[in-house]
């Protein structure tokens, strides 16, 4: 098993998060295609419910083999069935498995190349900010284009768009806690060179070991 690099020797870690239909998906490929290691919550959350970890074990110790699906693998809508309207459930639920994201995280930071990485945790703002990440970048756009965004992408009614916005957190309140923002409101060759920016940006940052200065970065 590797070995997290302790908080004072490990490289930049710069966690990158936004509203839904923000564009962070595309921002994580951007810096991917920069060569810089992209290490995704949602992708490793579903690595550690694989059959035959110890995370699918734990699950269904306590919610039941109902919420395997006829191939042994983890029916991700029966457990959400399960904890949708029982915050208590889904406490246990995160008691199980944050704590297994969290190292897989950490050994995939150790394990990547290159002077820093970025953490693609969607929740970062809402499970509140920690000392695993040294830098909040965060992807903004406006709540009337997410809405549009979402409306076309997953084929929903617009009460249901704003449904999901209201239960992320705010705009104002991502924005408050980010250390840099980019706006992705224009086009694809504009977001483009906001990333290429902020690249350059924490290739210095790395380099010096200054990791967060006192003023915000905004990549326009």
């Amino acid at each position: 098993m590797s070995t997290s690099p302790t908080p004072s020797s490990r490289r930049l870690r710069i966690g990158l998060t936004g509203g839904i239909a923000s564009g962070k998906s595309t921002v994580s490929r951007m810096f991917s295609e920069l060569g810089i290691a992209v290490i995704d919550a949602d992708e490793v959350s579903r690595r550690v419910v694989e059959p035959g970890t110890p995370g699918l074990a734990a699950v269904v110790r306590r919610f039941g083999r109902e919420v395997l699906d006829v191939d042994g693998r983890l029916n991700r809508a029966a457990l959400r069935a399960r904890i949708f309207a029982d915050p208590a459930a889904r406490r246990e639920l995160e008691a199980i498995l944050h704590p297994l994201i969290r190292a897989a995280m950490d050994e995939d930071v150790a394990a990547a190349p290159g002077p820093y990485v970025v953490l693609a945790i969607p929740l970062l703002v809402e499970g509140g900010r920690s000392d695993r990440v040294d830098r909040l970048l965060v992807v903004d756009v406006d709540e009337a284009t997410q809405i549009a965004r979402v409306v076309s992408r997953d084929g929903v009614p617009e009460s249901q768009a704003r449904a999901i916005l209201a239960a992320q957190a705010s705009r104002e309140q991502r924005l408050r806690a980010a250390d840099d923002v980019i706006c992705n409101g224009g086009s694809v060759a504009e977001l483009r060179h906001s990333v290429e920016i902020l690249h350059r940006r924490y290739l210095e940052l790395a380099q010096k070991g200054a990791k967060k200065p006192n003023r915000r970065h905004d990549a326009d």
